[in-house]
């Protein structure tokens, strides 16, 4: 088969430009072979993170012609090859240097979710609870929808906005049967819901295809509403003394 040109981001946070190479491809090959063989034979300094090469660890994340992928997830055999295929860094976090990011940020966001609080009289648990926590629990942390989330993204409102990844980890929280803690004030204050457009595009890159604005999002975004901004609600909250 002919050689396949890439075009691939080197540089560090200072600045840098693609750079291109011909890569001989073969049936099967994705993305990230493409990488190996680079780093191999042609530049041993491209920095890449992988593990897996499953797509269960969410490190090789990056953007493929663009689209935000995972490149061991992305077969050669679903992409033009009659130009080249470009590879670059994700946008949304700093640059390390080639296609290595630091995505440090996430780890300190999910450092401040109120964690699970188990309730002392625990109901009963059914199957659909099982499943609708089960979903969240996919999540192998690539961060592809924080890097395709605009508002995190084009309007670098990290200090504001949690953004999609942890909103799945609070639905996870928020939904389980027999968690008890409260986060609303959480999710509109701290975690910036109110934020979220509902544009969908971080659903359409997971690759586990978690439903995230169906099912995290627009869920927490109506108990936020429901306790912050329901009129009736909030009579008897100030009638009866709840929350």
């Amino acid at each position: 088969m002919p050689d396949v040109t890439f075009k691939v981001y080197r540089g560090d946070a200072k600045g840098g430009k693609a750079v291109e190479y011909a890569v001989p491809i073969s049936p099967g090959m994705v993305v990230l072979d493409a990488i190996h063989y680079i780093q191999g034979y042609l530049s041993p300094d491209l920095a890449v993170r992988w593990n897996c090469k499953a797509a269960k660890c969410g490190s090789c994340s990056a953007e493929v012609n663009g689209k935000p992928a995972l490149m061991c997830k992305s077969r050669l055999d679903s992409l033009p090859i009659d130009k080249p295929i470009t590879v670059y860094p994700m946008k949304t976090f700093p640059l390390i240097k080639d296609l290595v990011c630091d995505v440090s940020w996430n780890f300190e966001v999910n450092k401040k979710i109120p964690p699970y609080q188990p309730i002392e009289k625990k109901p009963k648990i059914f199957q659909d609870d099982v499943d609708r926590v089960q979903e969240f629990r996919k999540c192998i942390e690539c961060f592809l929808c924080q890097d395709v989330c605009h508002v995190l993204r084009e309007h670098e409102k990290k200090a504001e906005f949690v953004g999609p990844r942890f909103f799945v980890r609070l639905a996870g929280l928020e939904m389980h049967p027999n968690d008890g803690a409260d986060r609303s004030e959480f999710m509109k204050n701290t975690a910036g819901i109110g934020w979220c457009n509902i544009t969908k595009c971080c659903t359409e890159v997971c690759p586990e295809e978690i439903h995230i604005t169906d099912n995290a999002i627009i869920p927490l975004k109506e108990r936020v509403a429901d306790r912050f901004f329901d009129p009736v609600r909030w009579f008897f909250r100030k009638l009866f003394g709840t929350k």
